[in-house]
């Protein structure tokens, strides 16, 4: 037990707020609050529009979205004949977003050479019942990162969920609004008609092959990815940096990307969150692509970003 001082006197450790990997000339910050994304650089490559340690992020970057990614119409769903209440974003935005786990402290479960694993359980709550427990882990190479997530149901019952994570690619921007200068392929059919960021019921075909984003603006939903002879689906873009490559597995069927048209001045059209995702915007309500887990089970999904410098 603890001791030797005065009773009364302890506070909480607040531990690290960082794990730092590297391989070659490339370094990755895993935020332990939250186990996501923070910084990735390749030599003087910011690869990931990250942030510093210890900041509060806007617009989720590099986030783990779990139990759900995306937004919930109400914060309201049904599950087994229990009527469900997440708490909701504020009365004018009413719906709850992007999980539970933002600022979930996480621990360092395990590490290799260029390489860490990370982990927490995400406990009951009213809005969400069920109890999971959820680990990531990161290969850094010289010529890219490897994450999987894997996520086990450490309750007594069936256990639903989706998830996703938040990287905004960097391409070597230099103001807001060089987002434009971007070349974007999506491996893509099928984009969502939303209505603030919710699906409406209906879809239409997309072409993947963007080009050149110019003046577009992207919040959107991809579904239907085409997927190479290795089953992965591969985004490809293309900027002053140089190219980036974002390939999922067949877990990840869905793809959020937008371009940051909403984030504050110096933040905004400056790099592309390109979102795998197993299940589309209200999906806990809708039931559209949820993963169900029984007691025990488990469940895993990886992709991987490449880079090559211009």
């Amino acid at each position: 037990m603890p001791g030797g001082g005065t009773f009364g006197s302890a506070w909480p450790d607040g531990g690290s707020l960082d794990a730092v990997v590297t391989a070659g000339d490339a370094t990755l910050a895993v935020d332990l609050r939250g186990g996501g994304l923070r910084a990735l650089t390749v030599g003087g490559w910011h690869v990931l529009d990250g942030y510093s340690a210890g900041a509060v992020p806007h617009g989720r970057r590099g986030g783990v979205l779990l139990p759900w990614p995306n937004r919930l119409r109400d914060g309201r769903w049904r599950w087994d004949g229990d009527d469900l209440q997440l708490e909701v974003t504020s009365p004018e935005t009413p719906t709850a977003i992007h999980g539970l786990v933002s600022a979930q402290p996480f621990s360092v479960l395990d590490t290799a050479d260029g390489a860490v694993t990370v982990g927490a359980v995400v406990e009951p709550r009213s809005g969400y019942p069920f109890r999971l427990a959820v680990a990531i882990d990161y290969r850094l190479a010289g010529d890219g990162l490897t994450t999987t997530v894997r996520v086990r149901n450490d309750g007594d019952a069936a256990a639903p969920f989706g998830v996703g994570m938040h990287p905004y690619l960097a391409f070597g921007a230099e103001r807001d609004g060089d987002v434009g200068q971007v070349e974007l392929t999506l491996p893509v059919r099928t984009v969502l008609d939303l209505d603030g960021g919710l699906p409406t019921g209906r879809s239409q075909p997309f072409d993947g092959d963007v080009g050149r984003v110019g003046d577009r603006a992207f919040d959107d939903a991809f579904t239907d990815l085409v997927r190479d002879d290795d089953g992965r689906a591969r985004v490809r873009l293309r900027g002053p940096a140089g190219e980036l490559e974002l390939a999922l597995d067949g877990a990840w069927r869905w793809l959020q990307v937008y371009t940051g048209d909403t984030l504050p001045a110096g933040e905004r059209r400056r790099s592309v969150a390109v979102e795998p995702m197993t299940c589309p915007p209200n999906a806990l309500a809708d039931g559209t692509d949820l993963v169900v887990l029984a007691p025990e089970e488990s469940w895993a999904g990886s992709w991987r970003l490449g880079w090559t410098p211009a």
